[in-house]
């Protein structure tokens, strides 16, 4: 079997074991929390927030040890261009997205400000070691800011369903905890740790040997098939919530993720190892992601605040961030052929 053969299969089984790995990793680290008296709505908001980031934040770290932290880079970048343009788009396709106007009064604003911070960083096509401590020490005040709203709103909202005497069963995060005794907790909580560290090791690997294979940049490796393979679980998750009729929840998830992942995930290549890019990063990849960002923002005001438009996020708005998705895979495509 050739080289390009092997880098491609074990990139595959890397990719699949991070998905498998990071569902061990963080259905033991919420039992664990269930163990010591988080509530489930705590739960969802840290735990199962960052434990579901852990992928493509394990990945960042693993390039950059590897000396490519572009890869990194390009991962975070990516999958802010996935969420968006896939992930959303795939879901707007199966349902319509209802739009919580409650977005828009923080969460949304967070996105954009970190959205701009992060090109602050890459402006100069590096990513020093103090802008990816100033990025990792943002993520502090930013998950308290939203995790103090989510709790604020979920107060606010049982209260209004007792004075209502209506159960809002929205108030309440829903997660899905699994029932372990605590010792078979920390026994998946650290075999998932250990399979996360050796499949992004594996994914790494493979997507450098594939890269030199190919004649392109890492960068371009982290910011299509890794990318594309860290955002699979989200995918899944929007799929199957949309086809549980959890639907509201996809946008919400997508701007945390969005977050997270500029602020974290992009913030470990440079600290780890000064980060150069190639000029592409701004002209094509920062652009897009901002643009996407951009256009998301304006569909969700447009559709918060002008009364006769039809309700949530529908199938032609998914079509045309899919569509935005493809196009950009193109440019890369052609850009590298």
């Amino acid at each position: 079997m050739s080289i390009p053969v092997l880098a491609l299969l074990f990139l595959i089984i890397g990719l699949i074991g991070l998905v498998w790995s990071a569902n061990l990793f963080v259905s033991g680290s919420a039992s664990v929390a269930k163990h010591v008296g988080m509530t489930p709505m705590m739960i969802g908001l840290t735990v199962v927030a960052f434990g579901t980031s852990a992928p493509e934040m394990i990945v960042s770290a693993d390039a950059a040890l590897n000396g490519i932290p572009a890869m990194g880079v390009g991962n975070a970048i990516g999958s802010n261009i996935a969420n968006i343009g896939l992930v959303l788009g795939v879901t707007a396709l199966i349902a319509t997205i209802p739009v919580n106007a409650g977005l828009m009064r923080l969460e949304v604003p967070l996105l954009l400000a970190v959205t701009a911070l992060a090109a602050i960083c890459l402006w100069d096509y590096q990513l020093t070691y103090i802008e990816g401590w100033v990025l990792l020490g943002s993520t502090i005040p930013v998950s308290v800011i939203l995790i103090r709203h989510a709790r604020n709103a979920n107060k606010q909202s049982k209260a209004l369903g007792d004075i209502e005497g209506v159960v809002d069963e929205s108030a309440e995060i829903d997660v899905d905890i699994p029932d372990l005794s605590r010792w078979k907790s920390i026994l998946w909580l650290i075999v998932g740790l250990i399979a996360l560290l050796g499949f992004a090791d594996l994914l790494v690997s493979s997507a450098r040997t594939l890269a030199e294979y190919m004649g392109v940049s890492p960068m371009v490796i982290g910011l299509t098939i890794v990318a594309l393979g860290t955002s699979l679980p989200e995918l899944a998750a929007s799929v199957t919530s949309a086809l549980k009729g959890h639907h509201e929840i996809a946008i919400g998830n997508i701007v945390g993720s969005n977050i997270l992942n500029l602020l974290a995930v992009m913030a470990l290549p440079g600290i780890i190892a000064s980060t150069s890019l190639e000029s592409s990063v701004i002209s094509r990849d920062l652009l897009t992601m901002t643009l996407l960002t951009l256009a998301l923002v304006i569909v969700m005001w447009i559709k918060t605040r002008i009364s006769n438009t039809s309700q949530g996020i529908g199938r032609v708005i998914g079509l045309l961030f899919i569509a935005a998705y493809i196009a950009y895979y193109a440019v890369i495509f052609l850009n590298n052929s």
